[in-house]
């Protein structure tokens, strides 16, 4: 019986790290109102992804209240969920969260109820109160870093 020749080994067909090209990013759809569609994750990456999908001025906004609660806030954890960031403190649950919607920019205060003075926009739920920001209308930053301070020393929503 002949013996079985053997065959050179094959050359990988992988490229050196220097030369592999990085994966395209797949573009963030938006949904009604300008609303990113932001997969559900922990850590500042998603919000910042969901941030950098906002719409004209809902993003200058959307960077500015994540500004505002990162600084308010030291320590403060982030997420996406149901297609919105979301901010709280480790084993205190969520505090804070903000929305794209057609005409503005939905601030929730989980516990708003809680805040004083209250945040404007109340809802049959007991606990939660909004702050709606639309394009034009000035922050009131000094106001919105209270309610976030205010809220962060309260029991957080457990999403």
């Amino acid at each position: 019986m002949p013996k079985p020749t053997k065959r050179p080994a094959k050359k990988s067909k992988t490229r050196s790290a220097a030369t592999t090209k990085p994966a395209a990013k797949k573009p963030v759809k938006l949904l009604s109102g300008g609303n990113p569609q932001v997969t559900k994750a922990d850590g500042d990456a998603p919000v910042q992804a969901y941030i950098a999908a906002m719409p004209g001025w809902k993003g200058v906004l959307g960077r500015r209240l994540d500004a505002l609660i990162t600084r308010s806030v030291p320590g403060v954890q982030k997420a996406v969920r149901w297609n919105t960031p979301f901010y709280g403190m480790e084993g205190q649950g969520w505090f804070v969260g903000f929305h794209c919607l057609t005409e503005c920019i939905k601030v929730a205060f989980l516990r708003g109820a809680q805040l004083s003075p209250e945040p404007p926009i109340k809802t049959k739920q007991k606990d939660p109160r909004y702050l709606d920001i639309h394009e034009g209308e000035k922050l009131d930053e000094k106001q919105f870093v209270n309610w976030v301070r205010q809220a962060s020393q309260l029991p957080g929503w457990k999403l």
